[in-house]
């Protein structure tokens, strides 16, 4: 069978809910993986999703922050989650679908705004989250797939300057590095970009702050699905940029991509 997983950091779960509920009617998902849901898991409104015929999920929650949610039309099974960094956090939750495969929700941390370890806690976090990631991937056996907002866009491709966001968090050497040794360790694909290859400019992210942000574009890929052992339907990765203008819209479009399961 067929499975299209979509994954989308939403800002906000129930501030958006019926933006969710628009993209579920429009885009039939057979699984929405949501991130930066700032809720706790009982006030996350599963009853708009389940009208609709999303009735199971699977989510780790907390107030106001972070939050991860994996929404399903398709039998899952919630397969647990990770405390990185042994901070308590809501920053993965993985479901196992129909076939076996196991689904890994993730949402990194985005690292703050000054790239120096030493001098900035947050950009430190970030960097300890890849070093944990990197160590679990290759311990983690079967197939997998791994999506949300791993808050780095690896390629020069992925922003909308390489030159001016070198020195940028998000897109600084050390960040691309530790990024490509998780992918490296877990023995992933990116699966967005063997369909959507390089040099083709491909965003995922828009700051709030440009007055006009489909005219300027100064988009960055910070949003990515990855496989391993799990073959991509050829050529289905695209992302929905179109959802980033919507009415009150997160900062973020939603990807998408089928499996063969």
């Amino acid at each position: 069978m067929s499975l299209t997983i979509a994954t989308w950091n939403i800002n906000s779960v129930r501030l958006r809910a019926e933006l969710v509920a628009g993209f579920l009617n429009a885009e039939a998902p057979d699984v929405l993986c949501l991130q930066e849901t700032k809720s706790p898991v009982e006030k996350i409104p599963f009853e708009v999703f389940e009208a609709l015929g999303y009735r199971h999920s699977a989510a780790r929650g907390q107030k106001g922050y972070n939050g991860v949610a994996i929404l399903a039309r398709v039998p899952i099974q919630d397969a647990g989650h990770v405390d990185w960094c042994a901070k308590g956090d809501a920053r993965h939750v993985a479901a196992r679908l129909p076939g076996g495969a196991v689904l890994h929700n993730f949402y990194v941390p985005a690292g703050g705004d000054v790239p120096d370890p030493e001098a900035n806690a947050k950009f430190a976090h970030k960097l300890q989250f890849l070093d944990e990631m990197e160590a679990w991937g290759p311990r983690e056996n079967g197939p997998a797939i791994l999506v949300g907002d791993l808050n780095i866009a690896p390629l020069e491709e992925d922003v909308w300057s390489h030159k001016q966001l070198l020195k940028v968090v998000s897109h600084t050497p050390i960040e691309v590095e530790a990024l490509g040794r998780v992918q490296a360790a877990g023995n992933w694909t990116d699966v967005t970009r063997e369909h959507i290859p390089a040099p083709e400019k491909l965003y995922s992210w828009w700051s709030y702050r440009s007055p006009d942000w489909a005219a300027a574009d100064k988009g960055r890929r910070l949003d990515h699905i990855w496989s391993r052992g799990v073959d991509a339907v050829p050529g289905s990765s695209r992302i929905l940029r179109d959802w980033r203008g919507a009415t009150q819209p997160s900062d973020h479009a939603p990807i998408l991509a089928s499996f063969d399961i």
